[in-house]
């Protein structure tokens, strides 16, 4: 708040109040503000390089193949796609549903029942790990 110090005839020591805002700070504010938006607005547009595939995929990408579920039904009941296996069979059977060159780097998903055991998932898990498999996905289904 500031104080009118001069003025129309009343006594000497009479004190007005001034009601007239000062904006002279808040203009030196905003012009500090504009230069620093100014220079630093062209260091923001740097580009960044990607890599992204071709809009046209070219001719000789193969279509992605099918991917080879684990279901996991309960503590003897672990399944590869249709057929049945075993925690002790499991990686073998495993190589052979892949039928590819070298099967632990094949993407594997993995899905069990919701009223299986956290142990009997986890046996199943450590198995493959054991095992060489290591790029394992875990699938979920909705719960509705």
């Amino acid at each position: 708040m500031g104080a009118k110090l001069g003025g129309g005839g009343g006594s000497r020591y009479n004190v007005e109040q001034n009601s007239e805002i000062n904006v002279t700070p808040f203009v030196d504010i905003m012009l500090v503000l504009l230069i620093i938006f100014m220079v630093s607005a062209p260091m923001a547009t740097v580009s960044i390089k990607l890599d992204l595939p071709p809009a046209v995929p070219s001719q000789d990408t193969k279509p992605p193949k099918e991917p080879v579920f684990i279901s996991i039904q309960g503590t003897d009941d672990i399944y590869i796609g249709p057929n049945k296996t075993s925690l002790a069979t499991l990686p073998g059977d495993l190589a052979v549903a892949l039928a590819v060159a070298n099967p632990t780097e094949e993407r594997v998903l993995v899905r069990g029942d919701a009223d299986i055991e956290y142990n009997d998932f986890m046996s199943v898990l450590n198995v493959l790990q054991d095992n060489g498999y290591f790029k394992v996905g875990l699938i979920n289904e909705d719960i509705e």
